[in-house]
């Protein structure tokens, strides 16, 4: 069999290619576009099925360099802690305080299911882990970042298997959100709030943030002092004995930068500026990620893979439909939030936000839900899910 090997440049060229394919196929076919699935995702996928039909019939392996990748994924989740902003926590309120503590909840009812089940199917609770809150509140980025960590810790094929099941949760949730949603609200007859009042419950001054050519500077510039001084954390937590994935040190100091900043106003954050780093870094450590997949190695987790999906989807709907809109009021507010609730909790946030648009469209406005989703789903659940993971990965 052909090797061919690709440098860390042809390896991120070959990646961004993927991601264009990707975003092109996106436009093209609308189903794509409905499920949210992002384009490096598409892409990828694609070229990881062209690379498996050539593995098995014995012409092309292809060996990549995937030094940018852990750089790319780094640098994303030091902005994602950059988000945990504790001034909006506080202003959001008692609402805001409940359903953090709600997908708090759901994250380890999640990875409860996944490692019990996989242990009554007598697979390794690691193959369980990566259908658990990895990938279905974490999505493709959570998927494709603790993949490696799960490989090291001896489950060949984890990145495989962790991105398989992020992919399932997209389309899962998505589909499962908006009726979900709609059978609440015409089992309860339930009918839209006077949104003035909800308009000033929670204040996100990101959305808002303007973007300046000269940020983008010193916004890269905190982003690396941030995953320079977290390393050094990361090396000082994992002295405890625990395993600790690199990024968790850099999102901890990127969070108390942030509020450190906001409190005393002594320096500037550049949010806007690092949200669109991030976003860029995502992109391409998704794209390598995707890549790099060996879909060959999911063949004999088959079935214990469906089992396992199967019930994260059951469990999904029960926490959602019993949990989330008792929780949070049993009104209109919560039966909207209901069906975002199952688009980041299988997916990402932008499925939670197209479900609740779906359900919108049709019964009323839900400012309450429009507000809370995306500042939790964007700015805490990663944050919070990826301490939870660390924890649950050292317990295993």
């Amino acid at each position: 069999m052909l090797t061919l090997s690709l440098n860390m440049y042809l390896t991120t060229a070959l990646a961004v290619v993927v991601l264009y394919i990707g975003s092109m196929l996106k436009k093209r076919f609308r189903i794509l576009q409905t499920f949210c699935i992002p384009s490096p995702v598409i892409g990828g996928l694609l070229f990881s099925i062209v690379s498996c039909i050539l593995h098995l019939t014995g012409l092309i392996e292809f060996a990549l360099d995937e030094t940018l990748k852990t750089v790319c994924m780094v640098m994303f989740f030091t902005s994602v802690g950059f988000q945990a902003n504790l001034k909006v926590l506080k202003s959001g309120g008692v609402a805001l305080l409940l359903f953090l503590i709600c997908v708090g909840g759901l994250i380890i009812v999640q990875n409860l299911t996944a490692v019990g089940l996989s242990n009554l199917l007598g697979v390794h609770p690691l193959v369980g882990m990566s259908t658990g809150s990895i990938a279905m509140t974490g999505g493709h980025g959570t998927a494709g970042a603790f993949g490696p960590v799960l490989e090291s810790l001896g489950l060949e094929g984890a990145t495989t298997l962790c991105t398989a099941a992020a992919t399932f949760g997209l389309v899962g949730g998505s589909l499962m959100g908006g009726p979900i949603g709609r059978k609440l609200i015409q089992k309860h007859n339930l009918k839209p709030k006077d949104s003035n009042a909800d308009e000033k419950l929670l204040i996100e001054d990101e959305v808002k943030h303007r973007r300046s050519v000269k940020g983008y500077a010193p916004a890269a510039y905190q982003l690396v002092i941030a995953m320079g001084l977290g390393t050094i954390v990361s090396e000082l937590l994992s002295m405890t004995g625990m395993s600790i994935p690199i990024y968790i040190g850099p999102m901890l100091v990127a969070a108390a930068m942030r509020n450190i900043g906001e409190m005393s106003g002594k320096f500037k954050i550049y949010m806007g500026e690092i949200n669109d780093i991030g976003g860029i870094c995502l992109s391409l450590f998704l794209g390598i990620a995707m890549i790099s997949l060996k879909l060959w190695q999911l063949a004999d987790l088959a079935v214990p893979l469906i089992l396992l999906l199967a019930a994260q989807t059951i469990l999904m709907f029960v926490f959602a439909y019993f949990v989330i809109y008792n929780v949070m009021g049993r009104d209109y507010d919560s039966a909207v939030l209901t069906s975002g609730t199952c688009g980041f909790g299988m997916g990402a946030t932008p499925n939670a936000m197209a479900n609740m648009q779906a359900v919108t469209e049709r019964y009323g406005a839900s400012v309450k839900a429009f507000l809370i989703v995306p500042i939790v789903g964007s700015m805490f659940a990663d944050f919070i899910n990826s301490l939870f993971i660390t924890l649950f990965l050292n317990l295993i």
